[in-house]
């Protein structure tokens, strides 16, 4: 597998995106992920997406991204990078694809002078929060969209 930095409005990118909108909306029966994302919000150096691509026939199989965050009224502190449209295909899951990614992420936004990963999950996500907790990410204050919502669980993890 190749991990490539695209631009979050990337074909590719939006391929995947669709995908974990429909996956959001199966696993919580809503309409998917109702926050507010912009591509611009990934462009370096206040942010990055990753897409991850098999090799046999170039195909994007996973995503993530972080965008930079200061302190305003959705609960964010400053010098926070959240992470975003973290996903892998069905196929390509079990292949720690998901944890490559997020290492990358979190070396990305330390190197931009981030200093808290930060991230919004959901309690019907299991695999998700497995993943974050197994890499040191705690539970912390509620923040963002969702952060008045009783299914969501945010995580912090400092970057220092």
């Amino acid at each position: 597998m190749q991990i490539r930095q695209v631009p979050a409005d990337h074909p590719d990118a939006v391929k995947l995106d669709a995908e974990v909108q429909l996956e959001y909306a199966a696993r919580y029966d809503s309409e998917g992920d109702a926050t507010v994302l912009h591509p611009r919000m990934f462009d370096p150096p206040r942010g990055v997406y990753f897409l991850a691509y098999d090799d046999a026939d170039d195909r994007p199989v996973a995503s993530g991204g972080w965008r930079a965050q200061e302190t305003n009224d959705e609960g964010y502190s400053d010098g926070d990078a959240e992470i975003k449209r973290m996903y892998v295909t069905v196929e390509a899951r079990g292949l720690g694809l998901a944890r490559r990614i997020l290492a990358l992420l979190e070396e990305d936004a330390r190197a931009a002078g981030r200093t808290r990963m930060v991230l919004e999950t959901g309690t019907k996500q299991p695999e998700a929060i497995a993943l974050y907790r197994s890499s040191g990410y705690t539970d912390c204050p509620k923040f963002g969209h969702y952060r008045n919502d009783p299914l969501s669980i945010c995580l912090a993890k400092p970057l220092g």
